[in-house]
């Protein structure tokens, strides 16, 4: 995995700071967004892991980049102007090149320690990572029994298990061990998990791509609820709920599902993939990767009507009441061009800013480390803006076959008019060389060890100094970031983590009892400063 660190600026006024972070000259990219205005300043981290590391359990430690948080809470900097705190990296349904396995869902726990570079240049880079990730635990994640999920993909048809006070739950019936070799067979919940929520409590909220739902879990991982949404998200198919992705158990590749394409609901791999909350825990949102079936997902050119789903979470546990939908807006994602065709470029995670704007990673694919193009065209961290998009939530869009586009041969999938969609506006590029160049890194050109890898699929947002010393950073619901201060500034370094899929010449799954060789990989990280949130 691989992670990059970019600065979105520094300027808090009047507060002691042992290593103070210096603005950039130029600012790298800037974008106004109802007017608010967000600032790229520079690239100022970069770290590594191997691809055969393993955590506590014999596995391979891979695709921890598939969602991340910092525990707000952990942040510190010493008088050195080194900052630590505690990471927790999300694995989604373990190696699956070759198929999925009954590998357990999981989360990592890492302490991270970074020194910001703001001085590296083009002709003197840095000379090794300033970013690096300390293994400490891992969490696996089981059912409301105890039982542990699994990444294998659910059975094409009910019935799904079900447990009291849960809707049925996507869930795989599977021989021998699950991963091809001697066992009883069983029935485990299944879930690929692609967007986490750290609670104050410890526990954690997951969002899934083949339910899609949204989990909450304890702190040791077992289950507590499971958010169902809405019809029109749940993959239908032959009249009936089916919760596959066409995504057959590597022991037996030859497995189909008929219709491949579910007609209806969230596409196939394309599910809840971006998940967060306001500050205070009262409210999540998640978004799904791309638009449903019935709104375009069936072909990848029309699936550019992504829903995104608002949740009140407020409620007394204890009362069993049950988390609300409070509204759903529709973000349309970001088009760019690669031979001559339009593409959309799908989005692999949002992270709250206010109650009206988000960061959200849109990117295409295919492009990057291993892949048969070395040259990403759109890898981006952009804004939206919901505060005069429509609210959709109900019975006019949320059924089972209701639509909120229509589908013409001569201009492709054409969102109805009546709905006002989030207001999109593009703002950090990964792929800029004169910032990754700094630290030995590049987009495009050869396919070495420095080249970024395919998949950016996580945001971790923290203040450039640390929280316990610094105001309270504030929108104007007291539950954003955005900081009023003398200034008007605020900064942060926004973390991003890749995934590598697992990729590796060293790999193991089952307990280490599965070993496995892939392509080889590097998993990459990076931190970048952006001016944040004027």
């Amino acid at each position: 995995m691989t992670a990059i660190a970019l600065l979105l600026s520094t300027l808090f006024a009047g507060l002691a700071l042992a290593s103070p972070a210096p603005r950039a000259d130029t600012a790298v990219n800037t974008t106004s967004c109802n007017s608010d205005t967000f600032v790229y300043q520079q690239l100022v981290g970069y770290g590594l892991t191997a691809s055969d590391s393993r955590d506590k359990f014999g596995d391979t430690a891979g695709g921890i980049g598939s969602s991340a948080v910092i525990d707000p809470k952990s942040w510190t900097v010493d008088k050195k102007g080194v900052y630590s705190g505690i990471l927790w990296g999300l694995p989604d349904r373990g190696w699956n090149t070759e198929g999925t396995l009954n590998f357990q869902p999981r989360v990592h726990k890492f302490k991270i320690t970074f020194k910001p570079d703001y001085t590296s240049t083009v002709q003197n880079p840095s000379s090794s990572p300033n970013l690096q990730l300390q293994y400490l635990d891992t969490i696996r994640f089981t059912d409301p029994a105890g039982i542990p999920l699994t990444g294998l993909d659910p059975d094409a048809h009910g019935p799904y298990l079900t447990y009291p006070g849960f809707p049925d739950l996507p869930s795989a019936t599977y021989t021998g061990d699950g991963f091809g070799l001697d066992g009883p067979g069983g029935r485990r919940v299944s879930m690929d998990s692609e967007g986490i929520v750290l609670m104050d409590d410890g526990s954690f909220w997951i969002s899934d791509e083949y339910g899609p739902y949204i989990y909450h879990f304890s702190p040791s991982g077992q289950m507590l609820s499971a958010i169902r949404p809405p019809p029109a998200i749940i993959p239908m198919r032959n009249g009936t709920d089916s919760f596959s992705a066409a995504s057959p158990p590597r022991y037996d590749p030859d497995i189909e599902v008929l219709p491949e394409s579910n007609p209806t609901g969230r596409a196939n791999n394309q599910g809840f993939e971006g998940l967060t909350s306001s500050p205070d825990g009262k409210t999540l949102y998640v978004l799904t990767q791309s638009a449903l079936d019935q709104d375009g997902g069936l072909k990848s050119a029309n699936r550019r009507n992504a829903r995104f789903l608002q949740y009140d979470i407020s409620a007394d546990p204890s009362k069993a009441a049950a988390p609300a939908l409070k509204a759903e807006y529709v973000v349309q994602l970001p088009l760019y061009s690669y031979s001559n065709n339009t593409k959309v470029a799908a989005q692999s995670e949002v992270h709250y800013i206010s109650s009206t704007q988000f960061l959200v990673l849109a990117r295409d694919s295919g492009a990057g480390h291993g892949q048969d193009s070395s040259a990403s065209l759109y890898r981006h961290i952009d804004v939206f803006d919901i505060s005069k998009a429509t609210n959709i939530a109900g019975s006019t869009y949320d059924c089972t076959t209701c639509s909120i586009a229509s589908n013409s041969n001569s201009t492709g999938v054409v969102l109805n008019p009546a709905i006002v969609p989030a207001t999109y506006c593009p703002w950090l590029d990964f792929n800029v060389n004169s910032q990754l160049n700094r630290f030995s890194l590049h987009n495009g050109g050869a396919q070495d060890a420095g080249l970024l890898n395919e998949k950016w699929e996580s945001i971790a947002l923290v203040p450039v100094i640390n929280p316990s010393s610094a105001p309270k950073c504030k929108d104007g619901d007291g539950d954003g970031y955005t900081k009023t201060s003398t200034d008007g500034d605020s900064e942060y370094f926004l973390f991003s983590l890749s995934d590598n899929d697992f990729i590796t010449q060293n790999g193991f799954m089952d307990g280490g009892n599965l070993a496995y060789a892939d392509e080889s990989g590097i998993s990459q990280f990076l931190v970048q400063k952006p001016d944040g949130m004027v």
